[in-house]
């Protein structure tokens, strides 16, 4: 019979083969059914293409792109510019209150991210009227109200025409204009803008690895895709604005 050393190294061996044989019953069937479905490269894909999702600047004439001066009376009739945002991460819309298309679908959409990043201070929403005429603090003030609009920094803004119009064609390159044909009497995009804490405009690379620049306001996340075929771009508005929301 083994003594001493040599019987040590039985049972070890003993121990080791076990373990070896433990494993491969439970173990090794675990791992042959996820290579069988694809699930370790889906998974380890799906990370690197998060990783390769950044959040890039606009860059126009070698130069980043960032948001013009405004000042504008808010809901509560209070004079707010863009030095307001300056350490916040905002998202850029213009809209009218008595819209009869989109609008209310992009509110909603403004209000799901309020809700989603109510814990961040550094967040917040700028909303321009392109109806100032009839859009005043008060109409601002009671549409807030009614779609739930808490966060202090969503700010629903008013004033000159002319100087919306400028802001929104000549600072953003978003479409908003009157037109008597358009649902409402006014045209626009339905596309959000977002914007850094440094005030510039911000955005992920497409598919073909060009800028997104904005993100489409218009369908929910539940739609998934409209009725023509467009997705959803509120997932990837919601995964951008963390990122920058955690940039340094």
């Amino acid at each position: 019979m083994p003594t001493g050393a040599n019987s040590k190294k039985k049972y070890t061996y003993v121990w080791v083969s076990l373990i070896i044989l433990v494993f491969g019953i439970i173990f090794i069937p675990r791992i042959v059914n996820r290579l069988k479905s694809g699930s370790v490269v889906k998974n380890d894909r799906m990370s690197v293409r998060s990783l390769q999702k950044k959040v890039g600047f606009i860059i126009n004439n070698g130069q980043k792109r960032r948001v013009p001066t405004f000042s504008f009376l808010n809901q509560d009739s209070l004079l707010i510019s863009d030095k307001d945002y300056l350490g916040k991460v905002y998202v850029v819309e213009f809209f009218f209150t008595t819209c009869p298309t989109i609008c209310p679908i992009m509110t909603k959409n403004l209000v799901e991210l309020q809700d989603t990043f109510k814990e961040y201070e550094d967040f917040g929403v700028a909303s321009f009227t392109i109806n100032p005429r009839y859009d005043t603090p008060t109409v601002l003030k009671k549409y807030s109200e009614r779609y739930g609009i808490t966060d202090v920094d969503w700010h629903l803004m008013t004033g000159d025409r002319d100087e919306i119009y400028q802001l929104a064609q000549e600072g953003f390159y978003i479409v908003a204009n009157e037109a008597e044909d358009a649902p409402g009497g006014f045209e626009h995009s339905g596309m959000f803008a977002l914007v850094d804490k440094e005030g510039y405009i911000r955005s992920r690379d497409d598919e073909h690895g060009n800028p997104l620049i904005y993100y489409r306001g218009t369908i929910t996340e539940k739609q998934s895709v409209n009725k023509e075929g467009e997705p959803q771009q509120i997932t990837m508005l919601k995964e951008d604005i963390k990122k920058l929301l955690l940039e340094e």
